[in-house]
C-alpha cells in the first residue's frame, strides 16, 4: 500500500505521478513502419519515372539520378528529424495531464502533422526558398547547386540532433534559416564578394523578425490567455494538477485533445513546406524538363498570361522610357535582386524580360508545349522577372501609384502559378517523413517541455492556454507564408502559464532553451558554410 505523508492527509490527495513514458518495442509496429517507408521511397521514385516520361525527357546519363536520390533521402531526413524533434511540441501537454498515454498520443500527433502537411498552401516553402542567393537557384543543377542543397540539410540535421540529443527545444525553422544564410555568405565570399550581399537581408529580416517575436507572443498571450479562462471559467478542477492516474474530466480532456490536434496540424502545414520548397529546388535542378514549369497549367490559361504580361509591360515601359538594353538583359536584373542595387539599367531589363517571356509563352501555346531544351531558361526568365518585381514593390513601392503595383502584382501572381508548384507526390512524400519522425524519438524533449519549464507539475488549464497559443500563432504565420518556430511558441507558452500561475519557473532550464536559441543561427551559418567550402571543394 502507499503511503500518505501528513499534507496528503490533510488534503485528501496524493501526488501526481509522471506519465510513463518508456513502453516495451512492439515488433508489430516495427514492420508497419518500415513496410511505410519502403512504400513512400517506392512512390517516390514511381512518381518520378512516369513524370519525366510524361515530359518527354531523353535520359542520356544516371549520374543526376543518383545525385537526385541523395539529395531527396537528405531532404526527407531533414523533415523526419524536424518530426521527432519538434513533437513534444504537441504531446508533452496532453502526456503529462494524462489526457492520452504517450504511444497513442504520438502517433495521433503524427498523424495530424501529415495531414497538415497535405493541407498545406506551400506559401512558406518558396518564403525559404527566396532566402538562396539568386544565382545558386538559377543554377541549381549545377556542381554548386548540389553543394547548396547537401551543406543546407545536413548542417540543419547535424544541429537539430544535437539539440535532441541534449534534451534542447531549439527551432527547426531557425536552424535551417542559418544554414541558407550560411551557404549565401560561403558563396559571396567564394565569389570575391562582400559575404553580405549573399544573402535577402531584406527577406531574412522579415523571418527573422517572426521567429524572434514568436516566443514572445507565446510567453505573453498563453499567461494572459491562462488569466482570462480563471476568470471566465470558474471551475477549480481546471487549473490543479492531475491526481493519481485519472484521465481529467471528459470535456477538459476533449479540449486538450483538440489542442493538441492543432498543433499538429498546424505544425506540419508549417514545418513540413520547408522540405518542399528544397526538394522542389533539387527536382529543378536534376529533371527541369518535368519540373521547372508547372505542366498542369492548362492551355486555355495562356490569354490569361499574356494580358497580365501586356499590363505589366506597358507600366514597366513607361518607367524604362529613355533608355535601351543593348545585349542581354538577365545580368542587370540579377545583380539587381541579389545586391538591391538600382540603376537606370534595371527598369529597361526588366522591360525586356518581360517582353520576351510572353512571346515564349504564346509560340509555344502552353507550358507542356515549351521545348526541353528551353524550359530551364523559360523557367529563369520567369523567376528572375517574379522576384525582381518582388523587391521592386518593396524598395521602390513610392515609384508606383496603387494601380501600377496592383497590375504588376496580378502579373507575378501569373509567374509564380508557373514556377512555384508542389506536385502531390513531393506533399506526400514529405508528409510520410514528418509523420513518422513525429512518432520516433520523442522522449527527450517531451519531458523537458513537460518537467523542466516550470517547478510545479503543468495543470489542464496551463496545457490548453499553451497548446492554444501555439496553434493560432503557427496557423497565423502560415497565411502570411511565415515560418515561426513552433518549439519556440509551446515552450515559451508554458513558462508563459506558469508565470501566470505562480507556479516558478526552472531558471536552469530556461537559460539552456535561451542559449539554444542564441547559438542556433551562428552553430547553422557556420556549420553550412564550412560544408558548401568542402562540397564545393570535392564537387
Amino acid at each position: 500500500m502507499t503511503s500518505l505523508t501528513s499534507a496528503d492527509i490533510v488534503t485528501g490527495e496524493t501526488e501526481s505521478p509522471k506519465p510513463k513514458l518508456d513502453h516495451p518495442l512492439d515488433m508489430r509496429a516495427v514492420i508497419v513502419f518500415l513496410a511505410i517507408v519502403a512504400f513512400g521511397l517506392f512512390f517516390a521514385a514511381y512518381s518520378i519515372h512516369n513524370d519525366v516520361e510524361a515530359a518527354g525527357t531523353t535520359v542520356k546519363s544516371y549520374v543526376p539520378f543518383l545525385l537526385l536520390g541523395v539529395a531527396l533521402l537528405i531532404a526527407l531526413g531533414f523533415e523526419f528529424v524536424n518530426g521527432f524533434h519538434d513533437t513534444a511540441n504537441a504531446v508533452a501537454t496532453v502526456i503529462y495531464t494524462h489526457s492520452l498515454p504517450a504511444p497513442i498520443a504520438v502517433v495521433w500527433s503524427g498523424t495530424f502533422n501529415f495531414l497538415g502537411v497535405l493541407w498545406s498552401t506551400g506559401a512558406v516553402a518558396f518564403g525559404i526558398v527566396s532566402l538562396l542567393p539568386v544565382e545558386l537557384i538559377l543554377q541549381v543543377g549545377s556542381q554548386a547547386g548540389f553543394a547548396m542543397v547537401f551543406a543546407m540539410l545536413i548542417a540543419a540535421i547535424v544541429w537539430n540532433l544535437g539539440t535532441w540529443w541534449l534534451g534542447l527545444p531549439a527551432s527547426s525553422s531557425h536552424t535551417l534559416i542559418g544554414s541558407i544564410i550560411g551557404v549565401g555568405i560561403a558563396n559571396a565570399l567564394m565569389r570575391g564578394r562582400d559575404g553580405t550581399s549573399g544573402v535577402d537581408w531584406g527577406q531574412a529580416t522579415k523571418i527573422g523578425q517572426a521567429l524572434l517575436f514568436s516566443p514572445i507572443v507565446g510567453f505573453v498571450c498563453a499567461a494572459l490567455l491562462l488569466l482570462l479562462l480563471k476568470a471566465v471559467i470558474r471551475v477549480p478542477e481546471l487549473y490543479k494538477e492531475p491526481k493519481g492516474n485519472a484521465a481529467p474530466p471528459l470535456w477538459v480532456r476533449g479540449l486538450l485533445i483538440l489542442t493538441c490536434t492543432g498543433v499538429s496540424f498546424a505544425h506540419g502545414s508549417n514545418d513540413g513546406q520547408k522540405g518542399m520548397g528544397l526538394i522542389m529546388l533539387i527536382l529543378i535542378g536534376t529533371v527541369p524538363t518535368a519540373y521547372a514549369l508547372n505542366r498542369s497549367v492548362p492551355a486555355s490559361h495562356v490569354q490569361t498570361f499574356i494580358a497580365a504580361s501586356e499590363a505589366a509591360s506597358k507600366v514597366v515601359d513607361a518607367k524604362a522610357a529613355g533608355y535601351n538594353v543593348i545585349g542581354d538583359p538577365r545580368p542587370a536584373v540579377t545583380n539587381y535582386i541579389a545586391k538591391h542595387d538600382f540603376n537606370e539599367g534595371t527598369y529597361p531589363s526588366l522591360a525586356i524580360l518581360i517582353q520576351q517571356i510572353a512571346k515564349q509563352v504564346e509560340t509555344y501555346g502552353s507550358l507542356a508545349k515549351v521545348p526541353a531544351d528551353q524550359v530551364a531558361n523559360t523557367r529563369n526568365d520567369m523567376y528572375l522577372t517574379s522576384e525582381a518585381i518582388r523587391v521592386l514593390s518593396k524598395d521602390h513601392a513610392a515609384d508606383l501609384t496603387p494601380a501600377q503595383a496592383k497590375t504588376l502584382d496580378a502579373y507575378k501572381k501569373e509567374l509564380d502559378l508557373s514556377t512555384k508548384f508542389i506536385p502531390t507526390w513531393v506533399k506526400i512524400c514529405v508528409a510520410l517523413a514528418l509523420g513518422l519522425g513525429t512518432m520516433i524519438g520523442w522522449k527527450r524533449i517531451v519531458v523537458t517541455v513537460g518537467e523542466k519549464i516550470g517547478k510545479q507539475h503543468l495543470t489542464y488549464g496551463q496545457g490548453a492556454a499553451a497548446e492554444l497559443v501555439a496553434m493560432g500563432t503557427i496557423f497565423a504565420a502560415d497565411s502570411f507564408g511565415l515560418p515561426v518556430s513552433t518549439t519556440h511558441v509551446l515552450s515559451s507558452g508554458v513558462a508563459g502559464t506558469m508565470a501566470a500561475n505562480g507556479s516558478g519557473l526552472q531558471l536552469a532550464t530556461l537559460r539552456n532553451i535561451a542559449m539554444a536559441w542564441v547559438l542556433t543561427l551562428p552553430c547553422a551559418i557556420l556549420l553550412s558554410a564550412s560544408l558548401y567550402w568542402v562540397f564545393r571543394t570535392i564537387l
